[in-house]
């Protein structure tokens, strides 16, 4: 058994945490015995462990959990970068939320995690031109999760988003790697045009609580938007804005603020 744990965690380190963590766990709380296995230490793979874990939040009368979880095994199957952007996202939240403990926590109970997963899934079938079934998915994600995340959506890898609450992102939104975002976040449109006309958030953006990012802008690397802000306009890279509708009112105060997590304000421009 010590040979087997010390294999996965050179091939798989994340998983192999997690399963680590489910196992003791499981002594902690016997109660969350049956939840543990059957959500964890049933399954060889974190693949197939999220495939488990969607289907079952996603399932309902009108669409079976085994057809879910059929599909959700074919897009990890087809495409491995699915799974390894869900390890970054589990990463991420471990090193930026300090509710959270342990890289189990995401995978069983923040659905701030969970919906972007899924979103993920729904993202694969776009792009395979399964437009309808994609729909579904986002359909349920909006009814369990309360996150709307349009299937045609563009998200990066080592996203964590805080709480989880009231999350629009558009069509034709685009956010980078190694962002953050806490509740109430939309990244929306400005009219009914049909075009491009979403935003296009940098890498390692840190979004605030009801903040939202209207049209066809971009905010640039390792910026800031502070909660509650409207932003109509631009953001240049490295700086903090803030107000509405949203005004440059700094620098971005580090070099990595969606992993430092730092919402206040340090002082003008």
């Amino acid at each position: 058994m010590a040979e087997r744990r010390a294999k996965l965690a050179e091939i798989d380190p994340v998983w192999a945490r997690i399963m680590r963590e489910a196992e003791e766990a499981v002594v902690d709380e016997p109660l969350l015995g049956g939840l543990i296995h059957y959500s964890v230490l049933h399954h060889p793979t974190l693949e197939r462990a999220l495939s488990y874990r969607v289907s079952l939040k996603l399932a309902n009368a009108e669409m079976s959990e085994q057809i879910v979880r059929e599909i959700c095994d074919e897009a990890y199957g087809n495409e491995p970068d699915l799974a390894m952007a869900a390890r970054a996202d589990i990463t991420a939240t471990f090193e930026r939320d300090p509710a959270c403990l342990r890289f189990l926590q995401p995978l069983l109970f923040f659905k701030g995690f969970q919906a972007i997963q899924a979103h993920r899934i729904a993202n694969w079938l776009w792009k395979q031109g399964r437009k309808d079934l994609s729909y579904f998915f986002q359909m349920r994600c909006s009814e369990v999760f309360g996150i709307d995340i349009h299937p045609a959506a563009t998200i990066g890898r080592g996203i964590m988003i805080d709480h989880a609450h009231s999350i629009v992102i558009g069509e034709t939104a685009v956010v980078g790697d190694n962002v953050s975002m806490l509740h109430s976040v939309t990244l929306g449109g400005t009219g009914k045009e049909e075009e491009d006309r979403h935003p296009k958030i940098g890498n390692g953006v840190l979004i605030g609580a009801g903040a939202k990012v209207l049209g066809n802008i971009r905010v640039g690397h390792c910026s800031r938007i502070a909660a509650g802000s409207v932003v109509l306009e631009e953001v240049p890279p490295c700086t903090t804005v803030a107000g509405v509708p949203a005004r440059i009112v700094g620098k971005a105060g580090c070099d990595q603020p969606s992993v430092e997590m730092d919402q206040l304000l340090h002082g003008k421009a």
